[in-house]
């Protein structure tokens, strides 16, 4: 990948993430990033395109942290997932999710390539769980997505830490 187009996704992940989608324009994210437009439009057709990218970059940003934290075979699998969120959530998520703030700004629309992309993500989700966790059953696997899902959005509202403490118990309780 380019350093600019590095550059660009760097500057609008933050500033989307800050200020939402519908706020921030390319003017803005070309100006903090220092790139001209024309630069932007050679690495992104759209607005909507250089959305869809940020989302998917932090995706990939995201699973990998947590197929890294699945590596410690000393202790069960959910415990693993479990502090690779915490992690991530005390490192990337003290406004909410990213994929739903998207999901609320486009939700009107199904059809829309940045809502789809954000239902892609929530079963990506899923599938990398079942993967790696082949042996629970679909309602374990919907409690833990609960725990995940319901720690990042009080992580909007909660100190962090507390929250991902009680992560880290409620999986170690739930998930034996």
């Amino acid at each position: 990948m380019s350093s600019k187009k590095e550059m660009l996704l760097n500057v609008a992940e933050e500033l989307f993430y800050l200020h939402g989608f519908h706020s921030i324009g390319l003017k803005r994210i070309i100006t903090d990033a220092g790139i001209a437009i024309m630069t932007l439009y050679n690495h992104f057709e759209s607005k909507d395109d250089l959305i869809v990218q940020v989302l998917l970059r932090r995706e990939q940003r995201y699973l990998e942290q947590l197929r890294q934290y699945a590596d410690n075979k000393a202790q069960p699998m959910f415990l693993n997932l479990a502090e690779g969120h915490a992690t991530w959530l005390k490192e990337h998520e003290s406004r909410g999710c990213l994929f739903l703030r998207a999901k609320e700004e486009f939700g009107g629309h199904e059809d829309h390539i940045i809502v789809q992309t954000v239902n892609a993500h929530k079963r990506h989700m899923r599938t990398l769980i079942q993967t790696l966790a082949p042996v629970a059953s679909d309602r374990d696997l919907l409690r833990f997505s609960l725990l995940l899902e319901g720690s990042t959005a009080l992580a909007e509202t909660e100190n962090v830490n507390d929250v991902c403490l009680e992560l880290i118990h409620m999986t170690q309780t739930s998930f034996k």
